[in-house]
């Protein structure tokens, strides 16, 4: 992969995304080593100067962000969207991080069905849930309900919402389930095709 599209899929990767990803896991995403990928960021940066977005490094992870030049049209759009309902993505993004959480994007993706990137980023920006590091993993971030949220719904704990238990029950099903499913699915796919064709009369 030449150097211009290490760096375009770089863009394209923490574009979809939505969140810090470290040059570790960049390269394993893109097949490269992690030096090519050093030089892709370095690339994209030079790319992405006096464009709305720009490109954000701490530690040894990188994300895209807009451009500080930007930032008080940025300042009343996110002011104007604190001030509207969080919807039925919402609601039920917020739902699976309060009874299964914490929880990563990944997983959230994997129950819903669809890519939540934009939904969680909604819920952050609002304060209603937030980040930290799988201690597990360290590549991988956890979403989980704030202590403003929790103090808005008048609870100490997330054990202590309404059928908590069973709830989150349902929640491990479903995951078990879908985990079932999936394993069979790659059993079968993994399993050589008898092509021979019987040709007895």
């Amino acid at each position: 992969m030449d150097k211009m599209n290490v760096a375009s899929t770089i863009e394209s990767v923490l574009f979809w995304k939505a969140e810090p990803i470290s040059i570790g896991r960049l390269a394993e995403i893109i097949q490269v080593n992690e030096e090519e990928v050093l030089k892709g960021i370095s690339e994209l940066e030079i790319l992405l100067r006096d464009r709305g977005v720009t490109l954000i490094r701490k530690d040894n992870s990188v994300a895209l962000a807009t451009a500080p030049s930007n930032a008080p049209f940025i300042e009343k759009l996110t002011k104007d969207e604190l001030s509207k309902d969080i919807g039925k993505a919402g609601m039920e993004t917020l739902a699976i991080v309060l009874y299964y959480g914490p929880i990563s994007r990944r997983e959230i993706d994997y129950i819903r069905g669809v890519n939540s990137a934009f939904i969680v980023r909604h819920l952050l920006v609002r304060g209603l849930v937030e980040k930290v590091e799988d201690k597990k993993d360290q590549r991988v971030f956890l979403y989980k309900p704030t202590f403003d949220l929790l103090a808005f719904l008048g609870t100490k704990k997330v054990e202590d919402l309404p059928e908590f238990d069973s709830i989150r029950s349902e929640f491990s099903s479903f995951v078990e389930q879908r985990d079932k499913q999936k394993d069979e699915h790659d059993k079968e796919q993994d399993r050589p095709q008898d092509n021979a064709v019987n040709l007895a009369p």
